[in-house]
């Protein structure tokens, strides 16, 4: 796919949906000594996701797996789509899709292994972390050069704002 294609795309894009483990963070999972399950997430994810949001670019999570921790990331952020124990990915991406009168085109997906690859090829744009399963990089339209939970979705909402256009005026509002 040419750059020019990226950014013809990139003018569609209404939604952003992300995996969270492997993406948003690290794709370890670490329990305390009472049992509870720790995760770590990048604030700079956390910019790059609201940079997106002021651009009107509506930002969805769908995970395999279930966690408080998620839901309470997701708050932070003003996420209010969070769907968590969903194998199916691309069954949910449609799902969210259609409640909000969207074609897949009109999402771009970030995902990092097997269970997201269907959701990755039926996005608009597909994107993965650098560090995500080979078959993923294969099918992603953009991979980040930085890993899952290191900075990779900060890039990616980069990315889409400068397809679209409008990177210099969201980072101008730090000037």
């Amino acid at each position: 796919m040419t750059m020019n294609d990226l950014n013809m795309r990139a003018q569609k894009i209404r939604m952003l949906a992300l995996d969270v483990d492997g993406v948003l963070t690290d794709g370890c999972i670490y329990y305390g000594n009472e049992g509870e399950e720790l995760k770590s997430f990048s604030i700079k994810d956390g910019l790059g996701i609201k940079l997106l949001q002021q651009d009107d670019i509506e930002v969805v999570i769908i995970t395999g797996r279930s966690s408080e921790i998620v839901a309470r990331r997701a708050q932070e952020l003003g996420i209010a789509e969070v769907v968590q124990g969903r194998e199916d990915k691309l069954t949910a991406l449609r799902e969210i899709c259609s409640h909000r009168q969207l074609n897949t085109d009109q999402c771009a997906y970030m995902g990092d292994d097997l269970p997201d690859l269907a959701a990755v090829r039926a996005a608009g744009i597909g994107m993965a972390p650098a560090d995500a399963a080979d078959q993923l990089r294969a099918a992603a339209d953009w991979i980040s050069e930085f890993n899952g939970g290191a900075g990779a979705v900060r890039q990616a909402c980069e990315q889409l704002l400068s397809w679209r256009g409008s990177l210099k005026q969201r980072l101008a509002d730090f000037d």
